[in-house]
């Protein structure tokens, strides 16, 4: 057999917040909690330990090292303090896979629609993975996604098929 298009690494270990809120009366407050800029819209910004994504108008989702949750919900929680939002631990509810090598934009291509040649280096893209909702963005070496867990077996498996060189599996 072929070696294949790229690696497929299901990453375990990170905590994932959810935070709704007004970004526009309560993003210096989210920022200096979690400790990241407010990424601009369909983008992301990163410490290379933390990641904060821009998933909607008034939604972000903050990727981190599962040991520093809780006091990263605390953080959030007290900044927050008075605003109409909402942070949740929504970790247990995600499934993340690093996509790794240099045909990794190829794997991906055959799953989703996205356009990743239009895909800037802090760009976040909502989009789907054959049948399965995923936000994705490129991280050194490739691609990171981030599905639903209930999913997670199903994206693991079509990722693993899509690296195999010669798949035909078609995005549209």
């Amino acid at each position: 057999m072929a070696e294949a298009l790229a690696s497929v690494v299901r990453v375990e270990g990170l905590g994932m917040i959810a935070i709704r809120a007004d970004l526009s009366r309560a993003g210096d407050a989210i920022a200096g909690a979690a400790g990241l800029a407010i990424p601009d819209v369909t983008r992301h910004t990163t410490d290379g330990s933390r990641t904060l994504g821009w998933m909607s108008p008034d939604e972000l989702l903050l990727i981190l090292p599962a040991q520093e949750l809780p006091e990263a919900l605390s953080a959030l929680d007290q900044a927050l303090t008075g605003e109409h939002a909402l942070v949740v631990d929504v970790s247990d509810a995600r499934a993340v896979f690093d996509v790794l090598g240099p045909h990794a934009g190829d794997v991906i291509a055959k799953l989703s629609p996205a356009d990743l040649d239009a895909l800037p280096s802090d760009g976040l893209r909502r989009s789907r993975a054959a049948q399965t909702a995923v936000a994705l963005w490129r991280i050194e070496g490739g691609m990171r996604l981030i599905g639903f867990r209930s999913t997670a077996d199903y994206l693991g498996l079509i990722l693993r098929n899509a690296a195999i060189p010669g798949s035909r599996l078609a995005p549209r």
